[in-house]
């Protein structure tokens, strides 16, 4: 008989936002219910939760407490699988999608980043008014409470540049993203304010590709590429509701000589602070 205090202390609201932890969890426990030949009804008789509890944990959808992880260890032969898998079980990171998670855990450690944008001003760069600008644009709109967790993601992902001032950051990005006016003319000025802030310590490097470029080496599309402390270069591209991490080497050594090519056809980053300059006082 399913006990329905356990039923309600694992059933409850679904993960807002299921990490790879969670989901390869519930691969396994699926996997191991299923070599042992138990339907989810069995099994979640058997450990005393719903078969909508265990199905939730199979998909990823719910965190298991300790109890399903102990019941289920019991029920599926005392491997230990379970219990050791549990122990590195983690929630999803709020307000990072989830094709994003990954690139953004390799940031953090990376010993050189370098961003190409031609879509909106590199997520690095962008000041709070420009955050919720592009937020405010979700379509469907977004809840209070999902923008906020947008924005503080956001600009927790910023702080690296502050934190490293030993790890060079390379941006070249599309004029036209300085000169659209995404959220008004005050959101405007304090992109442009804060660009140029950011991009005044050494290791950080701002090119603006211009308008009237007659070149470019990277038209089809943004990309980000890094280093990684064991010097294995990756890049990551990103599209309508997608992400993709590179790891193959020859893909990857062709994007970064795309990437090197940009930069010669870029203005230099003398004369891109220049026209951000310019820029700013024409508002």
């Amino acid at each position: 008989m399913t006990d329905r205090s356990d039923v309600k202390a694992c059933a409850g609201e679904r993960e807002p936002d299921p990490s790879d932890s969670l989901r390869t969890f519930g691969a396994v426990v699926q996997a191991l219910r299923e070599h042992a030949g138990f339907s989810r009804v069995e099994f979640g008789t058997m450990v005393r939760y719903s078969k909508y509890t265990v199905e939730s944990v199979e998909l990823g959808r719910r965190m298991p407490d300790e109890r399903f992880v102990e019941r289920a260890e019991e029920a599926l032969g005392n491997t230990g699988a379970l219990r050791k898998a549990a122990g590195h079980l983690t929630r999803g990171e709020p307000g990072l999608a989830a094709w994003f998670r990954r690139w953004a855990r390799l940031e953090r450690v990376a010993v050189s980043l370098c961003t190409y944008e031609c879509r909106l001003v590199p997520g690095l760069l962008q000041p709070e008014g420009y955050v919720r600008a592009v937020f405010d644009n979700s379509v469907p709109p977004l809840s209070d409470d999902q923008l906020e967790a947008q924005v503080c993601a956001r600009l927790e992902r910023q702080r690296m540049l502050y934190e490293r001032p030993n790890v060079p950051f390379s941006f070249i990005v599309e004029e036209h993203l300085f000169r659209r006016r995404l959220g008004g003319t005050e959101v405007t000025r304090g992109l442009l304010d804060h660009v140029l802030e950011l991009t005044a310590p050494r290791n950080v490097t701002l090119q603006v590709m211009p308008l009237d470029a007659e070149f470019h080496a990277c038209l089809d599309g943004p990309v980000r590429l890094l280093e990684t402390p064991e010097r294995r270069r990756l890049a990551y591209s990103e599209g309508q509701q997608n992400g993709r991490l590179i790891s193959d080497a020859k893909e990857v050594s062709l994007l970064y000589q795309c990437y090197d090519t940009l930069r010669s056809q870029a203005l230099n980053p003398k004369d891109s602070r220049d026209l951000l300059e310019r820029l700013r006082g024409e508002l």
